[in-house]
């Protein structure tokens, strides 16, 4: 098992140090970002963006993995968005780990003026979002020059991705996905596997849905003749009615659950001092030994 922590792009800088050498000196494989312009109840707090964050985590960590849970494709074209994550895994030194998902249906979903998609539309704008990012990459142009693609959502003329990747063949690319066409894509393209579960308000319900969705993910590795064992899968804790670090013995029982389902990593949210996750940091003290013990 491997264990991330999310924290919220909220902290003013040199602040947010704390929270990222933290992370990295508590023994947490990977940490992460969200990806938003701002993000439902604490849309009216400091909310930073995604990529300048990590960034300048990249540049005060050595070890850590660091991620973006999930990148959008509400607000974001294929192609300035390879350009920028690549950068970054160069700067950090190929530690960069991509999650990618649909977009939200929140505000992101709206501040730039766009319509109201439907379910069906925002998928195929998701497939042809990570199809171009896998390809963008992996730095292969052809032989005529640049990378071009010509869909529904997305174009490009001519990209140019020079040079080499941080990471071979390209940075693990991480799906956010729950449908069957979108867990298909999963299987098809990615490292790995990003849920949130359901939403429902009874923790054992939830993490009997949780088992269903892994089986689904399972059908379709199937159907794409793909190893299911082959994939990362990423859960994070707190979507589940409970929040994981409310106490080590929570955070014990979250993950003991999460391996018996199968899970290769877990992730939770570094508590707040008030409102959402809000928790005492001291527990990150028993989490360290804990995570320590499990590996």
């Amino acid at each position: 098992m491997r264990f991330g922590v999310i924290i919220l792009p909220q902290y003013e800088w040199p602040e947010a140090v704390h929270y990222w050498r933290g992370a990295e000196e508590l023994g947490f494989d990977h940490a992460w970002t969200y990806d938003h312009l701002s993000w439902r109840g604490l849309a009216g707090e400091r909310w930073h963006a995604t990529v300048p964050t990590l960034t300048a985590a990249a540049m005060v960590t050595e070890r850590i993995g660091l991620g973006t849970f999930v990148a959008s494709p509400n607000f974001r074209h294929p192609v300035p968005f390879a350009k920028e994550v690549a950068t970054l895994d160069q700067i950090s030194g190929g530690r960069l780990l991509l999650g990618v998902g649909s977009g939200g249906t929140g505000f992101d979903a709206f501040v730039l003026g766009q319509s109201e998609y439907t379910p069906r539309q925002r998928l195929a704008r998701f497939v042809e979002f990570a199809e171009a990012i896998d390809v963008l990459l992996r730095f292969e142009e052809p032989e005529s020059g640049g990378i071009s693609f010509d869909g529904e959502w997305f174009t490009a003329s001519g990209a140019r991705m020079v040079g080499e990747p941080a990471q071979r063949p390209r940075m693990p690319l991480h799906l956010a996905a729950e449908g069957p066409k979108s867990l298909d894509l999963v299987a098809r393209l990615g490292d790995g596997w990003v849920t949130t579960g359901t939403t429902v308000d009874d923790t054992d319900a939830w993490w009997r849905r949780l088992a269903e969705l892994s089986a689904r993910l399972d059908d379709a590795c199937a159907r794409q003749d793909r190893d299911p064992a082959s994939l990362d899968r990423i859960l994070s804790l707190d979507s589940e009615p409970r929040y994981s670090l409310a106490s080590a013995a929570a955070f014990e029982d979250a993950v003991g659950r999460a391996a018996e389902l199968g899970f290769t990593d877990v992730v939770a949210h570094w508590p707040r001092e008030h409102g959402l996750y809000a928790g005492d940091e001291s527990v990150l003290d028993e989490v360290a030994e804990l995570m320590a013990r499990l590996r």
